[in-house]
């Protein structure tokens, strides 16, 4: 299975949680250290947020990525500020892999990735893609935020 991202909730989330904050793109962008049209290519879809930026994002706004996402329909409780752990990161993807029975090389190919990208991601070399973290979470129905280290509730119900 490749990695596709068919999600417009997202791009549509970020356009409308900035304007309920009244800022304009220029000064989100500022905020998350990004030009105005690096943001704007994330709000219209043209790229997908990296991580290390949708949590800064979810951070100054006080959502969870599970929200921002559209992994969930509506806001469960507002969370406190994260950082992202790459090695908590990493140690959240391998124990997702092996309780769902997972080789690196079956995720790799569920992500269209290889499978030396798992072992980096595990191993807490590299971020995570957002869209591999997001395909994940979609197909498995894992919490975003608990893969990203923000929360401790494994599953989104």
């Amino acid at each position: 299975m490749t990695t596709i991202i068919n999600n417009t909730v997202i791009f549509q989330r970020l356009t409308d949680i900035r304007e309920d904050m009244d800022l304009n793109q220029t000064k989100m962008a500022t905020k998350l250290g990004v030009s105005q049209a690096t943001y704007s290519r994330w709000e219209t879809g043209k790229e997908f947020i990296p991580l290390i930026k949708l949590n800064l994002f979810c951070n100054i706004t006080k959502h969870s990525m599970d929200y921002v996402t559209g992994l969930i329909p509506e806001e469960r409780e507002h969370l406190k500020s994260a950082t992202l752990d790459l090695v908590l990161i990493g140690s959240r993807i391998k124990i997702f892999r092996m309780k769902n029975h997972l080789f690196q090389y079956e995720l790799a190919e569920f992500l269209n990735t290889t499978q030396s990208t798992i072992s980096a991601y595990e191993n807490g070399k590299t971020f995570m893609l957002t869209a591999f973290a997001y395909q994940i979470a979609k197909e498995y129905k894992v919490s975003l935020d608990w893969l990203c280290g923000r929360i401790q509730n494994e599953y989104n119900k």
